[in-house]
C-alpha cells in the first residue's frame, strides 16, 4: 500500500512511514537509538528498520528536519549524469563529449 507524498508523485510505503513516525516519537521522548531499535523490533518484528537507519533518522531530527518523508539523502549531491549536471561541469570534464566542448 502506498501514499502520495507530494505533487511529484513520490510514493512512501505505509509501513516505512509508520516506523518513521515511531522513530520520531521515540526521539521526542528522549529515547536512545538503542532503546528505539529494541522498541521497533518488538513492535514490527522482522520488518523493523535496523540500527543504522534509526541512527540516520535521529541525526535527521537532531538537525531540526522533523519531516518523516523519505528525505535522508536529499542533502547529498546527485551522482546521475544529466545535461544540467554536465552544464555545471568544467569544459575539460571527461564526462562531456568532444562536441560539447
Amino acid at each position: 500500500m502506498f501514499a502520495s507524498v507530494s505533487g511529484d508523485s513520490l510514493k512512501i510505503e505505509m509501513a516505512d512511514l509508520k516506523e518513521r513516525v515511531c522513530v520520531k516519537f521515540c526521539f521526542l521522548l528522549g529515547k536512545t537509538v538503542a532503546e528505539t531499535v529494541m522498541m521497533l523490533k518488538e513492535a514490527f518484528k522482522d520488518e523493523a528498520m535496523g540500527i543504522t537507519q534509526v541512527y540516520e533518522w535521529f541525526n535527521h531530527f537532531k538537525r531540526g528536519k522533523m519531516s518523516v518523508e523519505d528525505q535522508l539523502h536529499c542533502d547529498h549531491p546527485s551522482r546521475s549524469i544529466t545535461d544540467q549536471n554536465l552544464e555545471k561541469s568544467s569544459p575539460g570534464c571527461p564526462c562531456r563529449s568532444s562536441s560539447d566542448h
